[in-house]
């Protein structure tokens, strides 16, 4: 399905290149697409005319007499200035272009190059370039500001807002959203903004544990308080005192131990498994949650007056289906970061592929976003993902239906509603697509298996660094290779016996 892609604002642009001909062909070229360009003979003009005036993107040759276009690159960097940089560069110094990202540029464009390209490596950069100034007007203070939560969006833009107003605070905060939108990254970003960022953020995952496992680690145990309790231990209550506690996906809390929760919020004071002797703590409380609280609590699963304690300040996280541009602004970072992770020249998304990226519902979210471009820049062959590599992985829009509880959208009291079907509040985070939606007929544990040993190979089998490309653990790994029958060794792959 095609789209109109809203056109590219005008942009000033500086032409840095020691080749007459090719220095003015470009400056035709963008001024053609209705951009301002100057064009500049070396490095050192080009200083001076970012020292004049701002440009929002540098175009700049690599080999130049004098100061070559990586010192260009350094330079700028060096002082500040806040236009993206553009390399131009032979085939043989390719090598030298990834150098240069990794120095602050932002792309890289290979003689020769058609329009369409730079077209599409300038749109992208002007997009980078907007990111960026957004969180510096939203965050000016980089140093304290946390994680960087991408995005443009009218929703991103409320979000951002909000989150700078309650971070000053040290009130408790219930964060309401799908799987896989970022309720974590939000929890970082508040507590990186606070009065108590310079003290830990301390997190429990609620889903993972047992009922007694889950009041050890909120509060800590005594030695012979149950078996297996060799040594007292200290719970997280204790280990966030200054700080902040984030409760992941508090709803997997018993009600028992929720009674237990609720005394520590009203009254800041806790007793450790197996001990009477009653301590102290300050900590601020984020919590997230994918379910609706309200339906929980009319449900009896959840109390209600731990709803209320929580839901003092609620935040809504946007799923991405509501964030428009936003997914093709991280599908550019995700592709960036992958490409770094996996050690290969960064790859671009051809137009058919941005199309698909735009227009599909992401019942999985940001999550499945980044599962679907990591895949892809493993298994991609050349410079360039197209929309038939990430199609067949991409989960069907009525998986969407389900993040969704159609009699909730008008309640107040249910900030938001999300998975709440038989398969459980993280079906959809961990089931990215379905062998209904493959139309090459290969499962969920198929796509894994082609992504591991792609990965692998690209390694020339080193499970380390396939491991950390992968974000899994080594055993992980060789756990699932023993599955595949597929044994590594430093240089290939061999089929183990």
């Amino acid at each position: 399905m095609s789209h109109t892609t809203a056109p590219t604002p005008s942009a000033a642009v500086l032409v840095v290149d020691d080749h007459a001909t090719a220095r003015q062909s470009v400056v035709d070229v963008l001024r053609q697409l209705g951009h301002h360009a100057e064009a500049c003979s070396s490095g050192a003009e080009g200083l001076a005319a970012l020292g004049r005036r701002a440009f929002d993107v540098v175009v700049t040759d690599l080999q130049m007499p004098g100061m070559n276009g990586l010192e260009l690159i350094r330079e700028i960097e060096r002082r500040r200035y806040p236009a993206q940089v553009l390399m131009v560069t032979a085939h043989a110094s390719i090598s030298t272009a990834v150098e240069a990202m990794r120095l602050g540029a932002f792309d890289y464009l290979e003689k020769p190059y058609d329009v369409d390209r730079l077209e599409a490596s300038l749109e992208r950069a002007l997009r980078r370039g907007r990111l960026q100034a957004t969180e510096l007007l939203t965050h000016p203070d980089t140093a304290s500001s946390g994680p960087a939560m991408i995005g443009q969006s009218d929703a991103m833009r409320r979000l951002r807002d909000q989150l700078a107003r309650i971070a000053a605070t040290d009130e408790t905060v219930l964060i309401c959203g799908e799987s896989g939108v970022g309720k974590e990254l939000v929890a970082q970003t508040l507590h990186a903004n606070s009065p108590r960022s310079h003290t830990p953020l301390v997190s429990l995952n609620c889903p993972v544990l047992s009922e007694q496992l889950t009041e050890s680690e909120l509060f800590g145990h005594c030695r012979g308080a149950f078996t297996g309790a060799d040594t007292d231990r200290v719970g997280r209550f204790e280990q966030a005192s200054g700080g902040s506690l984030l409760l992941d996906e508090v709803t997997e809390i018993n009600l028992p131990l929720q009674a237990k929760l609720l005394r520590v919020l009203q009254e800041r004071s806790f007793e450790r498994v197996g001990s009477s002797e009653t301590r102290s703590v300050d900590v601020r409380v984020l919590a997230t949650t994918n379910r609706v609280l309200a339906d929980e609590v009319a449900a009896g699963r959840f109390r209600e007056d731990l709803y209320f304690r929580l839901n003092v300040l609620p935040v809504v996280v946007p799923p991405l289906r509501d964030r428009g541009t936003d997914v093709l602004l991280l599908a550019e970072h995700f592709l960036q970061t992958a490409a770094a992770r996996l050690h290969r020249e960064p790859l671009t998304l051809e137009a058919g592929a941005r199309d698909v990226l735009e227009t599909h519902r992401w019942p999985g979210n940001v999550r499945e976003l980044h599962n679907v471009i990591t895949r892809a820049c493993v298994l991609a062959d050349g410079d360039s993902i197209s929309a038939g590599l990430i199609q067949p992985w991409l989960r069907q829009d009525h998986a969407g239906a389900q993040c969704h509880s159609p009699h909730t959208a008008d309640r107040a009291t249910a900030p938001y509603a999300a998975n709440t079907n038989a398969a459980g509040p993280n079906a959809a985070a961990d089931h990215d697509s379905s062998p209904a939606t493959l139309p090459f007929g290969k499962s969920l544990a198929e796509i894994e298996r082609d992504m591991i040993l792609a990965t692998l190979e690209r390694f020339d089998g080193h499970r380390a660094q396939t491991a950390e490309a992968l974000g899994i653990g080594v055993r992980t790994l060789s756990g699932k290779l023993r599955l595949y029958g597929v044994a590594p060794r430093e240089k290939g792959l061999s089929r183990a016996s």
